[in-house]
């Protein structure tokens, strides 16, 4: 139980880096989509959306590492916070299987 802990504390420590680069590539990628769909723009117009989205304004060398670091931090919070939605699950079934109170 103790490694869920530690794993909840890094989980908190972690998320507000990867929050803001992950809003950032959901609401351009989104935005330029709408964009190009239903606002009519040219490829040309919306780049810099598309700009934004990949990291190309931080340049050729900095642009993959920016791309490496959101799928790390997507991978990360996926995998922990799943771990912490079973595990309070698996609490809650054992609670109600015991007869006690259910989870709220």
């Amino acid at each position: 139980m103790r490694w869920m802990a530690q794993i909840r504390r890094w989980h908190r420590w972690i998320a507000p880096f990867v929050l803001l680069p992950l809003l950032t590539s959901v609401i351009t990628g989104l935005t330029y989509r709408l964009a190009r769909d239903w606002g009519g723009l040219s490829r040309d117009q919306a780049h810099w959306l598309m700009s934004l989205h990949e990291g190309e304004w931080l340049g050729p060398e900095l642009e993959p590492v920016v791309v490496l670091l959101n799928a790390l931090g997507v991978i990360w919070m996926l995998f922990t916070g799943g771990g912490m939605l079973l595990q309070s699950w698996v609490s809650a079934f054992r609670r109600w299987s015991k007869g006690g109170e259910t989870a709220r």
